[in-house]
């Protein structure tokens, strides 16, 4: 299986395990000029930009440790960008979560990282 496929497959993972949790999902792989967010939604009363990562096994690391802050401000780029588009202004409270996948064992991080 290539790595786009598997990547796809895991995002569709982590959104079911987040709507089962209760998130609102309203777009995923949203795309803009610098990068993707893998899936926004609402939860809490939050407006919420998750990253997704997955390692088959934690021999390489676990998968949180690689949302790194390069990533991290790309990720808070990618969001203004959504904010902007959708009319949403400064006051509209944003969140960033990480879901981890280890095999399956899926891991939920709130508040991951903080706007940069």
């Amino acid at each position: 299986m290539n790595r786009r496929k598997v990547g796809t497959e895991k995002e569709q993972t982590a959104a079911a395990y987040l709507r089962q949790q209760g998130m609102r999902i309203v777009e995923m792989n949203y795309r803009y000029k610098q990068g993707e967010i893998d899936i926004i939604g609402w939860e809490s009363g939050y407006l919420t930009f998750v990253e997704v990562k997955y390692r088959k096994d934690e021999r390489m690391g676990m998968p949180e440790e690689a949302v790194h802050i390069y990533k991290q401000r790309k990720i808070c780029t990618g969001a203004k960008v959504y904010c902007y588009l959708h009319g949403m202004g400064a006051d509209c409270p944003v969140r960033f979560d990480v879901v981890a996948i280890s095999g399956e064992r899926i891991r939920w991080y709130r508040n991951a990282f903080y706007m940069s």
